[in-house]
């Protein structure tokens, strides 16, 4: 039997036995799918806006500079 089948097994059962009510199975579920969602989103390791923003220009300077220096490095050896 598999993991899957033993997990509606036990569910079903305590749904029988009056243990369990709908919005409980509800509940659990719910909170279950939070916890791997936020495991997932720290997995993740993402960063806020503000700084892919800060970053994102950054980048965007240094690609200036460099593309500065080529033109200079072209320019040196043609002469």
């Amino acid at each position: 039997m598999s993991d899957k089948e033993k997990i509606m097994k036990t569910i079903s059962s305590l749904l029988e036995a009056g243990i369990l009510t709908a919005n409980d199975v509800k509940k659990e579920l719910i909170t279950n799918f939070k916890f791997k969602k936020d495991n997932i989103v720290s997995k993740l390791d993402l960063v806020s806006r503000e700084e892919f923003e800060v970053l994102k220009k950054l980048v965007e300077k240094q690609d200036i500079q460099i593309k500065k220096m080529i033109k200079k490095t072209k320019k040196a050896k043609k002469s």
